[in-house]
This record gives C-alpha cells, structure tokens and sequence, in this order.
C-alpha cells in the first residue's frame, strides 16, 4: 500500500514541506495560523499505529512545528491535537492561539467559519514556517 494524503485534509491546506517523517500543511484558516502534522505511512489511524520509533520521531517533528509556528506567530498559547473524528488518517493540529482570537478560550472546531488567507499573507507565513522548520524552496 503506498500513502497519500487525505482528499479532505489536501482540500483544506496548503503544503509547506516534508520533514523526515510529516508532511506539513498550513490550515486555510486565517481566523487562527493551524499546521497539521501527517505521518508519510500508509494505512495509519491511531498514534498507536506507529512503530515506537516512529512515535518519537513525530514527537519531535511536532515540537520544532510547535516551536517554529510560536515563533512566527509570537502567539499566547499552542493547541496540540490528534483527534481523527471526521478523517480517520492519522495526522495532528498544532494551532496557534490568542486570548483575542474569536473562539478564546474554546477548541477551534466549529466556533465559525473557516476565513480564506490573503494571499500574500498566507504565502508569507508560510515562508517563514518553511525557514523556521529549515525547509528549501523545493520542499512542498
């Protein structure tokens, strides 16, 4: 079985890159900037899907997401989910958050509608997450 990402999940994103293990996507979401995190082997659901190495390798992969989306955003606080309810392939959300933004202090699923990125805004932040995860050009 060969992976490929989920129609739905590439419906709703924009690429950024590949880690060794992830493909990132940026959200198209502009009410909150939301990376999710899809592990490249097919046929996963659960994290428990995962080899143990596996397990830590997107552990980390998540961190410098987290770490690089924090530092782009300079945002208040960082969600982190896998929840999996409407596409079952195992990917996870790392949503960065502030106190201003319009569905504080509730999860962002189904608060509103999701908001279309400028175009050149959504390209910039996906610049910069592109530099901060140390992804080239070519990555995507």
């Amino acid at each position: 079985m060969e992976w490929s990402l989920h129609p739905q999940l590439a419906a709703d994103t924009t690429p950024i890159g590949d880690l060794a293990l992830a493909r990132v996507l940026l959200a198209n979401d502009a009410n909150y900037p939301w990376l999710i995190l899809v592990p490249r082997r097919p046929g996963l659901i659960e994290l428990i899907d995962l080899e143990p190495n596996e397990q830590v390798q997107l552990l980390g992969e998540i961190d410098a997401a987290a770490r690089a989306l924090k530092a782009v955003t300079e945002c208040e606080k960082l969600n982190i989910a896998a929840l999996g309810n409407i596409v079952a392939q195992l990917h996870v959300h790392v949503v960065a958050r502030r106190h201003s933004d319009v569905a504080w202090p509730k999860p962002v699923w189904g608060v509103c509608p999701p908001i279309a990125y400028n175009p050149t805004v959504r390209d910039g932040l996906v610049g910069a997450l592109r530099r901060g995860l140390q992804f080239n050009k070519s990555s995507g």
